[in-house]
């Protein structure tokens, strides 16, 4: 014993050999060898049945991620956090449960808040207070229903909303802005941009659509509301369509063709000519004067004067007036005028008399407002490429024979009409009636098993389990179980001694040593000798026999 210091007493080496070599040392030992053989196993098979853990959620914010824990904890599901803590992982077989759990329950939230902000409004909150917390209450809902698009996998919205005025010409139109974080190898075309755009000024008063900006992550801008005014070139709707018209007219003449030359025996490409400009025009035209009696009176003006003694009633005004006329005193016959003499008075007036008159008639003129539409077809060209024709010999031999010229006039004209040939328009067709190449078989090399990418993952968990069962099998069969048949020879209980032959080679060694068995205590001779006579009282017979077999021996 080797002592160190005033109470410490440390058990030296050699102590601990004589331990060892005593046999309550020995079981000692080997049974703190079971024991720990026995922990490694159990730890082996603990890793072994370690369950793959999966992602979660990823990008979540503070409050989300301890709402989660805390569900996943009274869920009892087991988690943990992956290097950095971006996300949350859980084993592989309760991914999709515990989402649909959180789901239920509203998480994660996206760190968003919606209408659910006025709900918890204090007593004696300012008006500006209550317009901000409404407007953030608004970006919220509309960052909620943009991530609802497929392709988003995250969105933030700002509302510029300006101050309402009384005055008109103080008033300004409100304006947003859109960033979206799409998901990693997705894109929005532009009727989707223009859906979110549209989204967001029907959800804010008085926002025009062209006061929305949309931008995504990688700073590119979506929502391009001032290319068709400020560009010269054609916009991705009119490619499009260029793109769909095109394809629309092969679709057509691939289709009427098939039936006649039999599948992938027929391809076709067209290249229209899209006009896309837009034209006004205004005409207005005089014709000559016509005649007068065919044009139309505008307006028509008349004066008259007259000069000289009036012919109407005259006199004093009075009683006098108003008398009836005396009797006339001129003869009843009088002596007739000289030829073309005229009265007098009729005279006088006829020479004091004029009258003018002014007529205008309407000016022929014709009006023409002309507007061309956009999107016009100028040109149209087409070029259709037709196989051989597939012939079966009687003898089974196949070969390829040419189009006839009826047989390719038939082709012709049906291209015309599914394609909308119009010569004044200046459109092209060209039919071609040759043999197709034979495609060649693309050799695509077999990629080993051990290389393919989705049997990693099944390698690697067949590899924990392989691991695991020849590591257990080892500590059993080459460590724990020879332990424990050494544990199990110190405690077994000696064998009985073996029955005493009752034949006569017994008896031989009467008197003699017997041969000591393995295994058991050495026999004395008094022991021999009572065993001789215990023998003579039970078997005298055999007695008798010996010594008659030791007298005829000695003789």
């Amino acid at each position: 014993m080797a002592v160190t210091g005033e109470n410490a007493v440390v058990p030296s080496a050699s102590g601990i050999v004589g331990f060892a070599q005593t046999p309550g040392g020995r079981n000692f030992f080997l049974m703190l060898g079971v024991a720990a053989v026995l922990a490694v196993m159990s730890g082996v098979w603990l890793w072994s049945q370690t369950p793959d853990y999966r992602v979660l959620f990823s990008n979540f914010s503070d409050r989300d991620g301890g709402a989660i824990v805390a569900s996943l904890q009274q869920m009892n599901v087991p988690y943990k956090f992956s290097e950095g803590g971006s996300a949350i992982l859980v084993p592989a077989e309760q991914v999709h449960d515990a989402r649909l759990k959180l789901a239920s329950q509203g998480l994660p939230k996206g760190g968003s808040v919606g209408f659910e902000l006025m709900e918890n409004q204090k007593l004696g909150v300012s008006q500006f207070l209550e317009q901000v917390n409404f407007q953030r209450a608004l970006e919220g809902e509309l960052a909620r229903s943009i991530q609802a698009v497929g392709a988003v996998q995250a969105a933030r919205v700002h509302l510029a909303l300006p101050k309402a005025s009384v005055f008109v010409r103080d008033q300004q139109k409100p304006t947003a802005s859109v960033l979206l974080n799409l998901h990693p190898g997705r894109n929005l075309d532009q009727q989707q941009v223009s859906a979110i755009v549209h989204l967001v000024a029907s959800s804010v008063p008085d926002l025009p659509t062209k006061n929305v900006t949309v931008v995504d992550q990688n700073g590119n801008l979506l929502s391009e509301n001032d290319k068709k005014a400020n560009s010269n070139g054609l916009d991705p709707t009119q490619l499009k369509y260029v793109h769909e018209l095109q394809q629309s007219i092969v679709k057509r003449i691939e289709s009427i063709l098939t039936p006649i030359v039999g599948q992938a025996n027929v391809r076709a490409e067209a290249t229209a000519d899209v006009d896309f400009s837009s034209s006004e025009q205004a005409a207005e035209t005089y014709k000559p004067n016509g005649a007068p009696n065919t044009s139309a009176i505008r307006s028509q003006q008349s004066s008259e004067t007259q000069s000289g003694a009036p012919l109407n009633a005259s006199g004093v005004p009075g009683a006098l007036s108003n008398q009836p006329p005396a009797p006339a005193t001129a003869p009843l016959t009088a002596a007739a005028s000289a030829p073309g003499a005229a009265p007098n008075g009729a005279t006088a007036a006829a020479a004091n008399a004029q009258k003018d008159m002014t007529v205008n008639y309407e000016v022929d003129k014709t009006v023409r407002y002309v507007q061309q539409p956009m999107g016009g077809l100028k040109r149209l060209s087409v070029a259709v490429v037709v196989n051989y024709k597939r012939e079966v010999g009687k003898d089974g031999k196949v070969t390829m024979t040419p189009l006839t010229d009826a047989e390719k006039t038939q082709i012709t004209d049906l291209v015309k009409e599914a394609m909308g040939f119009s010569k004044d328009r200046g459109d092209s067709l060209n039919v071609v009636n040759s043999p197709f190449a034979g495609q060649e078989k693309e050799i695509i090399p077999e990629v080993p098993l051990w290389k393919r990418a989705e049997a990693i993952p099944l390698a690697l968990s067949a590899g924990k389990y392989l691991l695991g069962a020849i590591i257990l099998a080892y500590l059993f069969f080459g460590v724990l179980r020879p332990l424990i048949r050494r544990i199990a020879a110190q405690f077994a209980p000696p064998p009985p001694p073996p029955a005493e032959e009752e034949d006569e080679d017994a008896v031989v060694h009467i008197g003699h040593e017997a041969p000591e068995p393995m295994g058991t205590k050495p026999r004395t001779y008094q022991d021999n000798l009572d065993a001789a006579k215990e023998l003579a009282r039970n078997d005298p017979k055999m007695v008798a026999n010996v010594v008659k077999a030791w007298v005829g021996t000695n003789e």
